[in-house]
């Protein structure tokens, strides 16, 4: 095994865990967080003599965050294409757990500002370090936050939290 295998080796086993969370967070779902995290990673590695003399990490996270980006805007697109007849929706369930709500209110949000809110409240990665993953300003990322939270505010209105908490409690 190779010097450069090793190190990466020993990034991946020390950091992988986190990582997952990052692109989960990023996307909402699990095969979808493994397939982010997967590519990030061979990203990384193609470029690992580049990468890992400075902190690899927030190269890696923003890898994440910019093909979550990329896969949202994919789907999106996909959506506008007139097809013969619509897709089938799950029905919502009226029992909900508070992490589903969370999930599903997070899904909602816009690839960028889902990637502030993961990036800065469950990363926890000051606006400067949220910036600099995201490779924008100082003032995006506030008002990007601004924006995510208020949708999110408005998403998990009272009588939803209020249900979600009666159905915990049950």
């Amino acid at each position: 095994m190779s010097a450069t295998e090793h190190d990466f080796g020993a990034f991946v086993a020390a950091r992988a865990t986190s990582l997952l969370r990052v692109a989960y967070l990023a996307c909402g779902d699990e095969a979808e967080a493994e397939d982010l995290l997967q590519t990030a990673l061979e990203r990384t590695y193609r470029n690992w003599d580049r990468v890992h003399h400075d902190s690899p990490e927030p190269y890696v996270r923003r890898v994440i965050v910019n093909a979550a980006i990329s896969r949202a805007r994919r789907r999106a697109i996909l959506r506008i294409i007139p097809m013969h007849s619509p897709p089938d929706t799950p029905d919502r369930a009226t029992d909900t757990d508070l992490r589903q709500v969370l999930m599903d209110a997070l899904r909602a949000l816009p690839p960028r500002q889902r990637a502030v809110i993961v990036l800065r409240y469950w990363e926890d990665l000051s606006e400067a370090q949220t910036a600099e993953v995201l490779g924008c300003s100082v003032g995006t990322v506030k008002s990007q936050a601004s924006k995510a939270t208020a949708k999110l505010r408005s998403a998990l209105g009272r009588e939803t939290v209020e249900g979600v908490i009666r159905n915990a409690h049950a």
